[in-house]
């Protein structure tokens, strides 16, 4: 009398991680993202280790994370991963305001967003 179980969200050779709330715009997070798109994840984690972009930092984490869920959660094997998607989405705007001069007011936007990272399992080929 139970629930069917939810279908999975990605393939079997695929596993997923989101990040949510990054303190950075979109556009500044998907130059980021554009840099380790289909590469091999081992080559992914050391372009995220020497960029010199702060939001690296946080890719670099997602990444690790969508590793980890691949082989704990779906028995996939690390040394034949490949980052098959990466895209970035936005979140909220926080509007904050600064005084100016003449009674004026100049806005400030601060943007979040968030993150997706999918990483497939692929055999090398010989």
């Amino acid at each position: 009398m139970s629930k069917e179980k939810n279908p999975r969200r990605v393939a079997e050779n695929e596993a997923m991680a989101k990040t949510r709330m990054l303190r950075t715009s979109p556009q500044k997070l998907n130059l980021v993202a554009q840099m380790i798109r289909g590469k091999k994840v081992e080559k992914a984690l050391s372009d995220l280790t020497f960029s010199k972009r702060r939001i690296a930092v946080d890719v670099k984490k997602c990444l690790q994370s969508a590793i980890a869920n691949a082989e704990n959660n779906h028995n996939l094997d690390v040394d034949e991963l490949i980052v098959a998607e990466a895209y970035v989405g936005k979140n909220l705007v926080m509007k904050r305001g600064r005084p100016r001069a003449r009674g004026r007011f100049g806005a400030l936007r601060k943007p979040f967003s968030e993150l997706t990272i999918k990483v497939r399992q692929v055999e090398e080929q010989a």
